[in-house]
């Protein structure tokens, strides 16, 4: 997650909050206002008016419901990180979904926790992404990405897959294990957006998979990559 980030009343925790529930928006300001280290400083009902307002406020965290009427949150995470590098997310969700967990780790989400959590877990949860540490469960986390690789499956280990890979792809497999987004992608490796799509989409052919995270994991259970490298793939 980085370096440890200090908060303070003085420099408190700037936070935008995205949930298309009134109710629960006000809820929420109301709650985290009311500490001396966190400000509100924004917030919107849906994915078009977070991505609209989101980044002019320079949040340090945000919360979003990942259920959205016109989009999802995990959508609206990964397009603010590609904008907002030192943004963390927290998603917030009214469903305990495996599916969406595996979306907000790949878009870099720091934290995923239920909406029937506790006020003073909440304001807990904020202060703990926004110091760069994470909330995602380790246990829970395992067990899915158990799932995802199949090991109970019999699959042929991730390094048949990974052997037909050229440098380029390797690293850039790399990367998306680390949770960047194309965009970010290709600003660390100085190229554009489409020719890393483009890079992704032969990358998860050789692999024999449909989805970036199906990739990652692979990935994961492979050899450390080569000298040059972008470095250890981790989810």
């Amino acid at each position: 997650m980085g370096d440890v980030r200090e908060f303070s009343p003085q420099r408190p925790i700037r936070v935008f909050l995205l949930d298309d529930h009134e109710v629960v928006r006000r809820g929420v300001r109301d709650l985290l206002d009311a500490e001396p280290d966190i400000e509100v400083v924004g917030d919107a009902g849906t994915a078009e008016r977070a991505l609209a307002r989101g980044p002019a406020l320079g949040p340090d965290v945000a919360v979003l419901d990942v259920r959205l009427p016109d989009g999802d949150g995990i959508s609206v995470c990964r397009e603010l990180r590609s904008r907002l590098p030192g943004l963390v997310c927290l998603m917030l969700t009214s469903f305990d979904d495996d599916e969406a967990l595996l979306d907000a780790i790949m878009a870099g989400a720091a934290g995923y926790v239920l909406k029937e959590i506790k006020g003073t877990d909440l304001v807990a949860a904020v202060r703990t992404v926004a110091a760069g540490r994470s909330m995602l469960d380790p246990a829970t986390t395992a067990r899915l990405m158990r799932s995802l690789r199949g090991v109970d499956t019999g699959e042929a280990p991730a390094a048949d897959a990974l052997s037909g890979l050229s440098p380029r792809e390797r690293e850039i497999l790399g990367l998306i294990g680390a949770g960047l987004t194309n965009r970010q992608i290709g600003q660390r490796l100085y190229l554009s957006e489409k020719t890393v799509k483009n890079h992704i989409s032969r990358l998860l052919a050789k692999l024999g998979v449909e989805r970036r995270i199906q990739a990652a994991v692979l990935a994961a259970q492979g050899p450390p990559p080569a000298a040059g490298d972008s470095g250890p793939y981790r989810l």
